[in-house]
């Protein structure tokens, strides 16, 4: 338990970078969604190994999500009959793509970090408008497309993550014809689904910083609480320098590590 809790020397340096790190990517999922691309890169910054990052960060995740899930389900923008169906196949989806994440040497997925963090920081930073509204679609299209987009996802989620629930919204909203608040909590339902299988996976395997973690949770509820309770216009104005300077850093870390 004690290799669990602590797998790695804890430091103050390390606490601070994941204390504002996290908080400023729940503050971002409140705002925006895609808080991932500033979470992950914070545990790295931190100098945790590829797998112990990802794996403590959706321990950290799952209670900050929980937390804005609540507040959906209070409010009622949760559609059951597509978002029970859709737990079990995030569910698999994710284990399945942790399983592979961590049959993966950590070179190699330094090597995806670069590579793959630029692409989702665009698609997320990216100026959108989404549907208030409820599209016209059949019933049965709609259900495959948001099954198929759980599972999909929710295995890239496992696998990876950042950018997870705003892939998500964007295909619930696009392609299955769903209103932005109903997407939005049927969203959360998929991602506290993808995150709780990754991180059971990565638990088993010794790969949590449970410490860490727990001190990570605390920031990302503040953050969640916060940036979901306020109406902030532009906030992307505030985030998008925060992400530019947070995947300036990584890429300067991890490639002084693969290069060196």
């Amino acid at each position: 338990m004690q290799a669990m809790l602590f797998p790695i020397e804890l430091n103050v340096r390390m606490v601070i970078i994941v204390v504002v790190g996290v908080f400023l990517a729940a503050f971002m999922d409140g705002i925006a969604g895609g808080g991932g691309i500033i979470s992950v890169p914070a545990y790295f910054l931190a100098g945790l190994p590829a797998h112990l990052a990802l794996g403590t960060n959706k321990l950290s995740s799952c209670i900050g999500t929980s937390v804005s899930l609540l507040r959906f389900i209070r409010n009622g923008f949760i559609d059951w009959k597509l978002g029970l169906p859709s737990i079990g196949l995030a569910l698999f989806g994710s284990y399945l793509g942790t399983r592979l994440q961590l049959a993966l040497d950590e070179r190699y997925l330094k090597w995806l970090l670069l590579a793959v963090l630029p692409v989702v920081a665009f698609v997320v930073l990216r100026h959108r408008t989404l549907p208030e509204e409820k599209g016209d679609i059949a019933p049965g299209r709609q259900f495959a497309i948001v099954m198929a987009a759980s599972f999909l996802i929710g295995g890239y989620d496992g696998f990876y993550g950042p950018g997870a629930g705003t892939f998500l919204l964007l295909v619930f909203c696009r392609l299955a014809g769903m209103d932005l608040r109903t997407a939005s909590g049927n969203v959360k339902l998929v991602n506290l689904s993808s995150n709780l299988a990754s991180l059971f996976t990565s638990l088993v395997n010794g790969k949590v910083f449970i410490a860490l973690g727990l001190i990570g949770a605390v920031s990302s509820v503040l953050g969640h609480y916060i940036g979901s309770g306020l109406a902030i216009k532009d906030g992307s104005k505030i985030v998008r320098p925060v992400i530019l300077v947070v995947l300036a850093l990584l890429a300067i870390k991890v490639g002084s590590e693969l290069f060196v």
